[in-house]
């Protein structure tokens, strides 16, 4: 048996199709979409992120504009920026590009960027919102890997899903956007003593742990879906390769769908963060109108 592998860059285009004549209607209505990318110190680090971006705001209809700062901004500093970003009615969307330097804690950042603006889906209000299925603006990752889920021929009410990895921002809300549609789900994390026992009795697995070859084919049901969110680099002997933390190989060979890495939750990631642009653009939009609108003169 092999599994199927699901092609993220397809279903990344699917969405940027859609984004991409979202914000040329705003576009025409006065509302250009407009991103706007904070980083601090080396940047070298995520500059690749940075383009990416870039390319992927072109193709979606989104202006991009890139900023970066000297090491020896202060977090005061960065949060009057943040605040004339938060100001501007040009701006509809702020990412925050990590790594920052160690005396910025990048909690305090996305906390200072307003909910309306949070494209990344990182706000406090934004990952809470979640818990009441509210799914407007949510942490791109997560809802990029529950939507790479819905392109399957699975139905997710009564599915047995386990998240491995608990973390604020992938794991955790990718649990209750799946209790959300209807899944059972179960959460693994460090202190999980068998985690191979939950995941073998699962329909859809997701690992998001950051560990190269954590989950491996005898951990799965035969037929599953697999979806790999880790990112790792590792040195092989052709160079440096990037890899997830499921083993390819082993797991391959018994799950029933599969997603790549590269080439799986990425591409879907970073289209799903251009789709919060545009739709913070119109959150945006109509939250003016209605101010607007409420205005006695």
């Amino acid at each position: 048996m092999s599994a199927t592998l699901i092609d993220g860059k397809s279903i990344a285009a699917e969405v940027n199709q859609q984004t991409a004549a979202q914000a040329a209607e705003l576009a025409q209505a006065g509302w250009q979409p407009r991103l706007v990318s904070v980083s601090v110190g080396d940047s070298s680090a995520s500059d690749l992120y940075v383009r990416n971006q870039s390319r992927a705001a072109e193709r979606a209809g989104v202006e991009f504009e890139a900023r970066s700062y000297p090491t020896e901004t202060s977090l005061e500093q960065l949060s009057g920026i943040l605040q004339g970003l938060n100001s501007d009615p040009r701006v509809h969307g702020i990412i925050i590009q990590r790594p920052l330097p160690g005396h910025i804690p990048v909690k305090a950042l996305q906390k200072a960027v307003h909910p309306l603006k949070d494209v990344e889906g990182m706000h406090p209000a934004s990952i809470g919102n979640i818990v009441y299925n509210d799914l407007a603006l949510g942490p791109c990752t997560a809802v990029a890997a529950v939507e790479i889920l819905k392109t399957l021929p699975l139905d997710i009410e009564g599915l047995n899903a386990t998240v491995i990895g608990h973390s604020e921002i992938v794991g955790k809300p990718i649990a209750f956007l799946l209790m959300g549609l209807g899944a059972t789900v179960t959460v693994c994390h460090h202190m999980t003593r068998q985690v191979a026992m939950h995941s073998r009795a699962a329909d859809a697995v997701f690992v998001a742990v950051g560990r190269t070859g954590l989950v491996t084919g005898e951990m799965l049901k035969p037929g599953c879906a697999l979806i790999d969110i880790g990112i790792n680099r590792i040195d092989t002997p052709d160079g440096r390769k990037t890899v997830g933390d499921a083993d390819f190989d082993s797991c391959s060979r018994v799950a029933g769908w599969i997603t790549p890495v590269p080439g799986g939750v990425g591409p879907v990631t970073v289209a799903t963060l251009m789709s919060n642009a545009v739709l913070a653009a119109q959150m945006q939009k109509d939250h003016y109108q209605a101010a607007f609108a409420s205005t006695d003169f």
